[in-house]
């Protein structure tokens, strides 16, 4: 049993759901605290002037930190209208645009509360697109302790699992030993995509999946996974 657990993002690259697609469980790591500038709450899209940022306004103040889980949109800022406007400017003569773009502005209508509960609405969507069946559950629905290796050891062991698996940048804070220590098999994701065919110039990986489904659409699937394997921690 593989587990994985990254932070919810809105909107995320083709890595984030090829990530999913190599877990048996994917956790939302939602019970930690929400940072400024990062993806939770935004993500690239390409356009003709180059890549954009598309942001959720949210509701946040360095003097009282909140976690993600728990984290408001700010819906006094008319950013859906906005995102939808940018979204369609970019890829309204994308090959499948008419064919996803429906759901996918019904969605950004919607009234979630929290950054946590849009971005879980819109990675499940993305998921059933790139036909990844694959069960979600939020960190914030366990009981845990310790530090941090500690708590992702614990959850793991409350989901059965015997592999976890990681990004390429965990390697500078997780505690390698104490996997090993406790017979979990640690494996760091690899990140190496194929190009596929995209508007405007020269191609550009690092975008919201977004921009493949457009695209793509249903060959999108043929470009999702990497191109070399995950590498094991230790043997």
């Amino acid at each position: 049993m593989r587990i994985g657990m990254i932070q919810s993002n809105y909107l995320p690259w083709r890595g984030y759901f090829d990530f999913i697609d190599d877990v048996d469980i994917f956790v939302i790591y939602d019970d930690v605290q929400y940072t400024r500038k990062d993806w939770r709450n935004r993500n690239l899209i390409k356009t003709a002037d180059g890549t954009k940022w598309i942001t959720v306004p949210v509701k946040f103040s360095q003097k009282k930190p909140t976690l993600i889980k728990d984290t408001e949109i700010d819906f006094n800022q008319p950013w859906q209208r906005k995102h939808i406007g940018n979204i369609t400017q970019a890829y309204r003569k994308a090959p499948f645009f008419e064919l996803y773009s429906p759901e996918l502005f019904s969605l950004l209508q919607e009234s979630y509360r929290t950054i946590s509960e849009l971005n879980i609405a819109l990675i499940r969507w993305c998921m059933e697109k790139f036909c990844i069946d694959v069960p979600l559950v939020s960190s914030s629905t366990f009981s845990t302790a310790g530090g941090r290796s500690e708590r992702i050891v614990d959850l793991i062991k409350q989901l059965g699992g015997s592999e976890y698996l990681v990004g390429p940048a965990a390697k500078a804070y997780i505690n390698e030993k104490l996997f090993e220590k406790e017979g979990i098999r640690l494996l760091y994701k690899s990140y190496r995509y194929p190009p596929y065919k995209q508007q405007f110039g020269p191609f550009e990986g690092l975008v919201s999946a977004i921009d493949l489904l457009f695209n793509c659409g249903v060959d999108a699937r043929r470009y999702l996974k990497s191109l070399s394997p995950n590498r094991p921690a230790f043997s």
